[in-house]
């Protein structure tokens, strides 16, 4: 049996709202990094995971890039991801 596709959305701190769909993968979470570069700009990466605790996983990565190239300070955030 195909699995029912959905729309998935994750509102962030700052007022954004990430939607992710349609899909029919078990997303339950979605993760965002901004990065601050050394020459004033940001960067912003993002993805989804099928657990919490994947997701949370992805901050000592995330502190292992900030070292590597050189990110000034980074905002690392996980939302849940809700079906709408």
């Amino acid at each position: 049996m195909e699995r029912k596709k959905r729309y998935l959305t994750a509102p962030m701190t700052d007022g954004y709202v990430k939607t992710i769909g349609s899909t029919a993968a078990p997303f339950t979470h979605y993760w965002r990094i901004v990065a601050h570069l050394p020459d004033g700009k940001t960067e912003v990466f993002w993805g989804h995971t099928t657990s919490a605790k994947e997701a949370a996983g992805k901050k000592a990565l995330t502190e292992q890039a900030a070292r590597r190239y050189g990110w000034t300070r980074f905002e690392f955030e996980i939302a849940e991801l809700t079906e709408h």
